[in-house]
């Protein structure tokens, strides 16, 4: 158990985004992510933090300085009752940051009978290689430009995209035992980068889950796009035979983390 992580926290809740959406989860968040997306609800865990909050049977929580090792991961687990939960998630900021301590997490707690929920940005090809065999659900991003940039570009100017980083990540998921695919949809997201992204999935990976999510207002999102927006859209990716999904967040529904 040599294995330790800067992380932000460790908690009970449900799954509030994707195809396993409301299924028990115990999350790993990981700190420190390369990308601002314009819409983050989660910017606290941009960058490394001092201490990590470990949530504690009954609701309560205790802090431990970081990094985090592997011991103190799997007893904080074990406490929140890992067999009465579905999945534990390992998810961040960017947990494929630290793909090392990724990847012993994954194997350990794996064991404890969970199966294992990788949420990544979805361009970090050569870290998801050493990561993925440890896995069960791969939940990647795809993003898009018109609201994404990596932290080290300039706040303003043209933004490089991630259509290359993101379809080496597809070619490696294939080997995952399920990929599910998301796309944040807001006001400024395009027809041509959704087709773009749809056309990739059906490229290299057909067999994954695309989900459509509407981004919930607050943050730097003023309000969601339309739901005949998102039937519009979920309409193209079913022309091209894809298993495609509009799903909104569910614990900011029920107003949980």
């Amino acid at each position: 158990m040599s294995a330790s992580a800067d992380l932000v926290e460790v908690f009970s809740s449900v799954q509030g985004e994707g195809t396993h959406v409301g299924e028990r989860t115990i999350f790993v968040r990981f700190g420190g992510c390369d990308l601002r997306c314009r819409w983050c609800d989660s910017p606290h865990t941009w960058r490394p933090s001092l201490e990590c909050r470990l949530e504690t049977p009954g609701g309560g929580s205790a802090s431990v300085p970081n990094p985090v090792d592997l011991g103190t991961v799997l007893g904080a687990v074990r406490d929140l009752g890992a067999s009465q939960h579905r999945f534990v998630s390992l998810t961040g900021g960017e947990p494929l940051l630290q793909p090392e301590a990724a990847c012993e997490f994954a194997r350990a707690l794996r064991a404890l009978g969970p199966r294992i929920l990788l949420e990544t940005h979805g361009a970090a090809p050569d870290a998801f290689r050493a990561v993925v065999d440890a896995v069960d659900v791969v939940s990647m991003d795809w993003k898009l430009a018109s609201e994404v940039r990596r932290a080290s570009d300039p706040a303003k100017g043209p933004v490089r995209g991630f259509e290359a980083e993101h379809r080496l990540f597809l070619e490696i998921a294939r080997t995952a035992p399920e990929t599910v695919l998301k796309l944040v949809v807001t006001l400024a997201s395009t027809d041509e980068e959704i087709d773009a992204a749809l056309a990739a999935v059906k490229e290299i990976h057909p067999a994954a889950v695309v989900v459509f999510q509407p981004v919930a207002p607050g943050g730097g999102a003023a309000r969601s796009p339309t739901a005949r927006r998102l039937l519009d859209l979920a309409s193209r990716g079913a022309s091209l035979g894809l298993d495609v999904r509009v799903i909104p967040q569910l614990h900011k529904l029920l107003g949980v983390r």
